[in-house]
C-alpha cells in the first residue's frame, strides 16, 4: 500500500517539485498540497495522508505549530520538517515538537526519499553531521562564555529572534509573523530576561550574530 503524502509549503514552485519527485516512486502518493496550516488542517481532513512534509516557515504561520497539532491529535500521521533553516538549531526542535525527521533543503532529493522510508520504517530520520552535533552537543563552546543560549527560547521567541538579527524591525516581525506589535515586544522582553540582555541594541547584536553563525 503507498504512503499517502501531504506537502505543506508556501512556495508553488518547491511543493510542484516535490510532487514530481515523489511521484516517480512506486511505494509514494503525494495526495494534496497545503500553502499554511489553516489549508493543511483541511488537507488532512479530507485526504487522510499518513505522511506530512512540513516546512518551519509558512505564509504567517510557524510550521512547528502544525507538526504539535499533528503529534497531538493524529498519531497515525508521521511529520518530516523539510526547510532552509540551519538544523543544527531547529532539527532536535522539530523532533521535541513531533517530527519523525529533519532534512535541510540543500540536500539532495535522494536523501527525502531515504528519510521518508525511514520514517515509514519507523526510525527517526536526521543527517550524519546532526547527530554528530546532538552527541556533542554538551561539549560545544559557546559564542558568550557563561551566556545562557537559545536552547532556553520557546519556539515563538526563536522566530522572532531570527527574524530581529534578519534585520527586521518590530513592526516587519509583527507583520511576518502576523501578530501584533505588541505580542512582539512582549517576545522581545522575554527574550532579553531569558538571555540576560539589557538593551535592545544589544539584543539586535546578538540576534544578528546568532544569524550569521547560523547563516540564516
Amino acid at each position: 500500500m503507498n504512503s499517502r503524502i501531504l506537502i505543506v509549503d508556501d512556495h508553488p514552485i518547491f511543493r510542484m517539485g516535490m510532487a514530481e519527485l515523489l511521484g516517480q516512486e512506486d511505494d509514494f502518493e503525494v495526495c494534496a498540497v497545503a500553502k499554511d496550516i489553516a489549508s493543511a488542517r483541511k488537507a488532512i481532513i479530507e485526504h487522510e495522508p499518513n505522511l506530512v512534509i512540513v516546512d518551519i516557515t509558512l505564509a504567517g504561520d510557524n510550521g512547528l505549530d502544525l507538526v504539535k497539532e499533528i503529534s497531538a491529535e493524529n498519531k497515525c500521521i508521521h511529520v518530516l520538517v523539510l526547510s532552509m533553516h540551519d538544523e543544527s538549531v531547529w532539527a532536535e526542535r522539530s523532533i521535541r515538537a513531533g517530527a519523525k525527521g529533519y532534512i535541510m533543503k540543500r540536500e539532495a532529493s535522494e536523501s527525502v526519499i531515504s528519510a521518508l522510508r525511514d520514517i515509514v520504517d519507523g526510525k527517526i530520520h536526521v543527517s550524519a553531521n546532526m547527530l554528530t552535533l546532538m552527541l556533542n552537543k554538551f561539549h560545544e563552546r559557546s559564542d558568550f562564555p557563561g551566556a545562557p543560549t537559545v536552547d532556553l527560547l520557546t519556539d515563538r521567541e526563536l522566530e522572532v529572534f531570527r527574524l530581529i538579527g534578519a534585520g527586521l524591525a518590530t513592526r516587519e516581525v509583527a507583520g511576518r509573523m502576523n501578530l501584533g506589535i505588541k505580542t512582539i515586544g512582549t517576545y522581545r522582553d522575554r527574550i532579553k530576561q531569558k538571555l540576560r540582555i539589557k538593551t535592545s541594541a544589544e539584543l539586535t547584536r546578538r540576534a544578528v550574530l546568532w544569524a550569521e553563525r547560523v547563516c540564516l
